[in-house]
């Protein structure tokens, strides 16, 4: 799982040897059958019996008048936002905890591998050749424990296609535990090139389901170029042409950079053209994190330098009746007329503002930042005045 968050932590009363999975609850009136199934959160100094394990923080939390031998532990004041119906993956003998899940957060992700047949000049998860084969085990168990009116889960990466069957069996699970939940996937695409796979995939026939592909030029040794792998780009391109044919939803995914802006609208072209049946196109910004750091000079360029080229592409394939959307990017670089297509869509827990942007009358529609962004930001952030036009 991609944790939202890890942490140390003191405990007091659990096996040294047991690493688990918890549910939160912040009820006491949780029927007594249920109790032994969740962890309690402290809020108050009334506590009730029967929970697993019993939660405070350091603090703010009295921890004395627990029923006795209670399974105890203590979170630093930070991780106060815990809420009922998060889930924590504790770990004693490592005196470790990590948040796996929050109810509350509009974005959950779980990396399913950290392996990948691209070596992308912007990763933000860089690959590791590993088996890490535990943390498909892990999302197993944590799937039946989330929240049935949960938005919107992505799996992401690495590759989570070179799983193979495993990867299928996570989405056969999501079917059966999470049917009404969005899942969203985050692959390179290169796996749905062999038809036999995407046909299976196909036959999980979930509600809502769409896989995220990255497009990076229309030019095939560019793509190749910016995911570090020869051949990539025509594999790409079949997996994309056999997803659709199977009707499965696409989105294909451009992050903007200096190897990708300057035939931005070529390959909005070629999307209109070869592709127009994609179901959306994503505009993405740089996170700065990952390889984008020791890539940072081949990759930066501000986002106000490139505007007149996104606003090209963005009228060539919304003209081409394409649903375009566009992330990570502050309104304020952006024309106006793109305003419309602008979505926030940076995680709540790597979220964050500027100083200028204090007193910006579209704070609340604006995108923000990357809390990773500190290394370079557009030379033109500024806030947009009250009485300026905002988004509706």
């Amino acid at each position: 799982m991609l944790a939202l968050a890890t942490t140390k932590a003191s405990f007091s009363a659990f096996p040294v040897g047991e690493s688990s999975l918890l549910k939160l609850s912040t009820d006491p009136t949780l029927p007594a059958p249920l109790r032994p199934l969740r962890s309690f959160v402290i809020t108050d100094a009334s506590v009730p019996t029967g929970f697993q394990a019993y939660i405070g923080f350091e603090g703010r939390t009295p921890m004395d008048g627990l029923p006795p031998g209670s399974s105890t532990i203590v979170l630093p004041e930070e991780f106060s936002y815990l809420a009922d119906g998060d889930v924590l993956r504790i770990i004693p003998a490592k005196t470790t905890v990590r948040v796996l899940y929050r109810r509350r957060s509009r974005q959950n992700f779980a990396l399913v591998t950290e392996r990948c047949n691209n070596y992308c000049l912007m990763c933000s998860q860089p690959p590791k050749p590993t088996d890490d084969s535990w943390l498909v085990d892990e999302l197993l168990q944590l799937l039946p424990l989330i929240d049935r009116e949960t938005r919107e889960i992505t799996f992401t990466g690495g590759e989570p296609t070179l799983l193979g069957d495993r990867f299928l069996t996570i989405l056969r699970e999501c079917s059966s535990w999470l049917p009404d939940t969005a899942i969203h996937i985050l692959s390179n695409g290169r796996t749905f090139s062999n038809a036999a796979f995407t046909e299976k995939y196909a036959e999980i026939r979930h509600r809502d389901i769409m896989v995220g592909i990255p497009l990076y030029s229309d030019l095939s040794h560019r793509h190749d170029y910016v995911v570090q792998a020869d051949g990539a780009f025509d594999e790409t391109i079949r997996g994309i042409l056999n997803l659709k044919r199977l009707r499965q939803r696409v989105e294909i995914r451009v992050v903007l950079h200096r190897q990708t802006v300057d035939r931005l609208p070529e390959l909005a072209h070629f999307i209109a053209r070869n592709l127009r049946f994609v179901d959306q196109v994503a505009l993405m910004g740089l996170e700065m994190t990952g390889f984008t750091r020791a890539n940072l000079q081949t990759l930066w360029i501000d986002p106000y330098d490139y505007r007149e080229l996104l606003r090209e592409a963005v009228e060539i394939l919304d003209s081409a009746h394409v649903q375009v959307k566009i992330y990570n990017h502050q309104l304020c670089v952006l024309h106006r007329t793109l305003w419309r297509f602008a979505r926030k869509s940076i995680s709540d827990w790597k979220n964050e503002y500027l100083a200028e942007c204090s007193d910006c009358a579209a704070r609340e529609q604006c995108g923000g930042f990357f809390t990773s962004a500190k290394l370079r930001y557009s030379d033109h952030i500024e806030a947009v005045r009250a009485a300026e036009p905002v988004l509706a």
